[in-house]
C-alpha cells in the first residue's frame, strides 16, 4: 500500500523538500550542503514506489526531481512551505508504523530518521514533539544490523547541525542504540569517542548533559572487564580534564588480564595522551604504567596502530626530556612495550612509522584544505562571474531604455514641430477647415471676394 499509492514519495516531499542529501547542512562551510548526501544514494526515497500506479510514478518523479537537488538552502526551517500540522501529521504516521506495524515497516521509515531528527528543530512544539518520538521509534523498531551501517552514521551527521536540539536528540538515540543494542555500538567506539567528545563543551547545557551520558552509555557498552569500574571516572576524565589523574590513579590500580581492543583503546588512549602532558612527573610515571599493562595484552597491531600518534611522541618525550632516571626508564619500557604492540622491531623504527603517518595526515590534511581553498575560490569566482554577467545585463538594459526614451523624445519633438507647423499654416490660409472661403463663406470665391485670386 505504501508503495502503489505513493505514501513514502508524499512524506518525502512534506519532510524532505530539498532532499535527504541537503539534511543537516550550515552556511558556515564546515557541512556546506548537507552531509546526508554521502549517506544516502542519489535516487529519492521515493523510488521504491516504482511498482505502483500512474498516480504514484507521478509523485515519485516529482519527489525525485526536488529532492535530489541541493538548492541552496540549508536551514531546516527555510525553503520548507508544507504546513507544520501536515508535518506533524508525516511524523505521527512514522511513527504508528514503527509500533504497529513493528520490524515489517523498517525499510521504509529508517531512512527517514534523517527527517525525524531535522524536524526537532522546528519552530512548532508539537511538530518537534511528534519528530522526537518519531526518532525514539524508530531507533527502537531498527534492526541491530542497522546500527552500525545507517543509524550511527546519520547521527553523526546530525551533530554537525547549526540547530542544538539537532544535536541533543542524536545524542539522546546514541544513548538510546547503545542501551538497546551494546554489542553493535562496542565496535564503534573509536568513531563514537571522538564525535561525540566535542559536544562536551556546546554552548547549549542541554546538548553537553546529552553528550556526557551518552559517552557513559557508550563506554558501557565495552565488553573489556577490567576497565568497567574506572569507566565513570574516565568519562569525568573525558568531561573535566582536571579530573584526568583521578581517572589515571583507577586505571594505574588496575589489574590487565583480558584482551585488549580497539574499543578498549579508544576509550583509554585519549586520557592516557592528555595525562602524559601533565606537568608532574608522578603523573607522567602512572601514565607510563598503565601503558606498559595496556600494551602487554593487545590483540593486534591493528587494533592500536590508530592510537599510535597519540601515545608514542609523548611517551618519547617523557623517556628524553623528565629529569628523573626512574620515570625516564618506565616511560621507556612502556614505549618498548607499544611499539612491539604496534608490530615493530624497534623504537626507533616505531618513532619513524609515527612521524611518516603524521606526514602523511599532514599531507592529506593540506590537500584537504587546498581543495576547500580551491572549491571556495572557485565558488567566488563563480559568483563574481554571475555578478559581472548581472552587471553587463543591468548596464545593457539601461542602455537600451536610456535609447527607447531619446527616440521617445525625438518622436515627441517632431509631433510638436508637425503640429506647430500645420497650426501656423492654418493660420496664414484663407481657406477654413471645410475648404471654404473664410471671407465669403463659398469654395469658390466671387469677384466681389477681398480674397478673390482670380
Amino acid at each position: 500500500v505504501l508503495k502503489r499509492h505513493g505514501v513514502l514519495a508524499k512524506m518525502e516531499s512534506m519532510l524532505l523538500p530539498m532532499g535527504i542529501g541537503a539534511v543537516f547542512g550550515n552556511e558556515d562551510g564546515t557541512n556546506h550542503g548537507g552531509g546526508m548526501r554521502k549517506i544516502a544514494s542519489a535516487i529519492s526515497l521515493a523510488s521504491m514506489a516504482s511498482d505502483g500506479g500512474s498516480s504514484a510514478e507521478g509523485i515519485a518523479t516529482t519527489a525525485t526531481t526536488t529532492g535530489s537537488v541541493y538548492t541552496g538552502v540549508s536551514d531546516s526551517k527555510k525553503g520548507k512551505a508544507t504546513p507544520a500540522e501536515n508535518r506533524e501529521g508525516g511524523l505521527l504516521i512514522l511513527r504508528a508504523l514503527c509500533e504497529i506495524v513493528g520490524r515489517p515497516a523498517e525499510p521504509f521509515v529508517v531512512p527517514l530518521l534523517a527527517a525525524a531528527l531535522d524536524e526537532t528543530s522546528s519552530s512548532s512544539g508539537s511538530v518537534r514533539e511528534a519528530a522526537e518520538d518519531t526518532a525514539v521509534a524508530i531507533v527502537s523498531s531498527c534492526h541491530p544490523l542497522a546500527i552500525s551501517s545507517l543509524i550511527v552514521p546519520i547521527l553523526f551527521e546530525a551533530l554537525q547541525s547549526p540547530e542544538w536540539r539537532v544535536k541533543a536528540c542524536a545524542l539522546e538515540r546514541l544513548t538510546q542504540c547503545a542501551e538497546t543494542n551494546p554489542d553493535r555500538v562496542s565496535p564503534l567506539l573509536p568513531e563514537i569517542i571522538p564525535k561525540v567528545t566535542p559536544q562536551v563543551w556546546d554552548t547549549k547545557p542541554q546538548v553537553t548533559r546529552a553528550a556526557s551520558a551518552s559517552i557513559l552509555a557508550c563506554c558501557q557498552t565495552n565488553a573489556n572487564p577490567d576497565i568497567k569500574p574506572a569507566i565513570p571516572d574516565i568519562r569525568n576524565a573525558i568531561v573535566k580534564p582536571t579530573d584526568t589523574m583521578k581517572a589515571i590513579d583507577e586505571l594505574k590500580a588496575t589489574t590487565f588480564v583480558a584482551p585488549v581492543d580497539a574499543s578498549t583503546l579508544s576509550i583509554l588512549c585519549p586520557i592516557l595522551s592528555r595525562g602524559l602532558k601533565e606537568k608532574q612527573a608522578l603523573s607522567k610515571r602512572s601514565c607510563c604504567v598503565v601503558i606498559e599493562n595496556m600494551s602487554r595484552l593487545v590483540e593486534t597491531p591493528d587494533a592500536v596502530a590508530p592510537f599510535g600518534p597519540l601515545l608514542v611522541p609523548e611517551l618519547k618525550k617523557v623517556a628524553e626530556n623528565v629529569a628523573f632516571e626512574d620515570i625516564r626508564d618506565v616511560a621507556l619500557s612502556a614505549l618498548k612495550a607499544l611499539t612491539k604492540a604496534l608490530g615493530h622491531s624497534s623504537v626507533d623504527e616505531a618513532v619513524a612509522s609515527v612521524m611518516a603517518e603524521e606526514a602523511k595526515a599532514a599531507e592529506e590534511e593540506q590537500a584537504r584544505i587546498e581543495r576547500a581553498r580551491e572549491e571556495e575560490k572557485q565558488r567566488a569566482e563563480e559568483q563574481a562571474s554571475k555578478e559581472e554577467a548581472e552587471r553587463k545585463q543591468w548596464k545593457e538594459a539601461m542602455e537600451a531604455q536610456r535609447l527607447l526614451d531619446k527616440m521617445a523624445l525625438e518622436e515627441e519633438a517632431k509631433a510638436k514641430q508637425a503640429d506647430s507647423v500645420k497650426k501656423d499654416k492654418e493660420k496664414r490660409s484663407v481657406k477654413g477647415k471645410g475648404g471654404k472661403c473664410q471671407g465669403c463663406g463659398l469654395k469658390k470665391c466671387k469677384k466681389t471676394c477681398l480674397f478673390y485670386s482670380g
